[in-house]
């Protein structure tokens, strides 16, 4: 099947941010020499057009070494339901540091980050870091489709 023949949906600007907003997890990408530097990573949306991102580890872990050392990254959001129904946006933007003086006023929106327990546990005892990515470009697709043989209107 073509992209052509797919039921794919370029997202707007609402449903990129509606989307944002129901996740939890995507994926930063950090340019390197070779290949970019990808690890997942749990965000909190503002609803607008920043994400934030809590970094557990010491100042010479190899994430922080590559966030401190760009001022840009791409970071990608995705959710696969099934092989029919899925959503997908990408981001670029720019990259820094929030100082730890302005981590009450995002306090809210850093709360609504999922993190697994041991990155809860080691934020307790371990170096933590906030970084802010403004989004400068987004893109986003789904696909709501049916299998083929399930859609009367196409099987007709």
């Amino acid at each position: 099947m073509t992209i052509d023949g797919m039921q794919l949906t370029e997202m707007d600007d609402g449903a990129i941010r509606a989307f944002l907003t129901n996740q939890k997890m995507g994926v930063l990408g950090l340019p390197t020499d070779g290949t970019p530097y990808l690890l997942p990573m749990s965000f909190g949306y503002d609803d607008g057009s920043t994400l934030y991102f809590a970094f557990v580890g010491g100042p010479d872990s190899r994430k922080r070494t590559l966030i401190e050392a760009t001022d840009r990254a791409g970071f990608l959001v995705y959710a696969a339901e099934s092989p029919f129904n899925w959503e997908s946006v990408l981001l670029s933007g720019t990259v820094e540091a929030v100082p730890e003086s302005e981590w009450d006023d995002i306090d809210s929106v850093l709360a609504t980050a999922w993190r697994p327990a041991v990155v809860e546990a080691a934020m307790e005892t371990e170096a933590v870091a906030v970084y802010r990515f403004g989004v400068e470009e987004w893109s986003g697709y789904k696909h709501t489709g049916l299998p083929p043989g399930f859609d009367p209107a196409t099987d007709a």
